[in-house]
């Protein structure tokens, strides 16, 4: 299974989010809203999740191993530092 694409919308507002990413796998299937989270340690990605009736979030798609997820993380933040800044908003 390979990344085939991978597509970076940064986010200009003043929050930890600072990207939405949709990564395409063997050019078959993708996966929109993987988040690129700036936390205490760096930068990170949390994968697409949903909020469940005891108020917890779940992954709804994630990989199920941790060679799996660092690649994942590793192109994404590669990813992420090469795509342009977001346009300022004008009030």
């Amino acid at each position: 299974m390979q990344i085939t694409d991978i597509r970076v919308r940064k986010i200009s507002k003043e929050n930890k989010m600072r990207a939405v990413v949709s990564i395409t796998l063997d050019n078959e299937f993708v996966i929109h809203d993987i988040k690129v989270i700036d936390g205490e340690k760096g930068l990170f990605i949390a994968m697409p999740s949903k909020k469940s009736t005891d108020g917890e979030y779940r992954d709804i798609a994630h990989p199920i191993n941790s060679e799996t997820r660092e690649s994942i993380q590793r192109q994404i933040l590669e990813a992420y530092e090469k795509a342009e800044d977001p346009e300022p908003v004008q009030a």
